[in-house]
């Protein structure tokens, strides 16, 4: 009889471990903090108005959430081009691109999540019952910000897609919202989409 319960104790702790392990690693918590620095961002050149506050604190992260095939995220609008000028060279293709692009950024952790670079890739993102689909092209930095590199603006945060206004226009958003609550999903060739268990 003891050893019954103490097979049942036994199992009893795997399971509790099983399900805390699963629990944390669903989850995304910061690795540290940014502190604000008091300079002057250019935040029209992304259509960002958020600059670091001197002394604030901003959440830094190494990690996304999960990847599955409805992904929650925040879609920001965002600029790629501003004239001929001063345009922006994106990290995945080393290239400038134009604001007429299907184009996206991703937070850091989705960027390369679990060893998968979507560098050049192509994700859906669906939004009110529209969907479009657009290639990876730049990251949206979670790990540091607030300071020169990154305009002085904060990090991103760990679960945004940056969409180029033809993203926006093809949602048949508007731009004036800024950010919209959205679900993304790779797409793989031919435009299928990744299946997530």
């Amino acid at each position: 009889m003891a050893d019954t319960r103490l097979l049942a104790l036994f199992v009893l702790l795997q399971v509790m471990c099983f399900a805390i392990r699963e629990a944390s690693a669903a989850t995304c918590h910061p690795s540290g903090f940014v502190h604000g620095k008091g300079r002057h961002c250019n935040s029209s050149e992304n259509g960002s108005e958020n600059c670091c506050v001197t002394g604030k604190r901003y959440p830094r992260f190494r990690c996304s959430p999960p990847v599955s095939a409805r992904t929650p995220a925040i879609l920001r609008f965002s600029r790629f081009d501003n004239g001929e000028d001063d345009q922006r060279i994106a990290l995945c293709d080393d290239r400038a691109h134009r604001d007429s692009e299907l184009v996206v950024t991703l937070s850091s952790g989705w960027l390369r999540l679990g060893g998968t670079d979507r560098c050049n890739k192509k994700i859906r993102v669906v939004a009110n019952g529209r969907s479009v689909v657009a290639k990876v092209v730049d990251e949206c930095d979670s790990a540091d910000g607030c300071d020169e590199e990154h305009d002085f603006e904060p990090p991103c945060r760990n679960n945004v897609v940056n969409g180029s206004p033809a993203v926006w226009k093809a949602l048949r958003l508007n731009e004036s919202i800024g950010e919209l609550k959205v679900t993304w999903s790779d797409v793989l060739g031919h435009g299928h989409v990744a299946f997530y268990m």
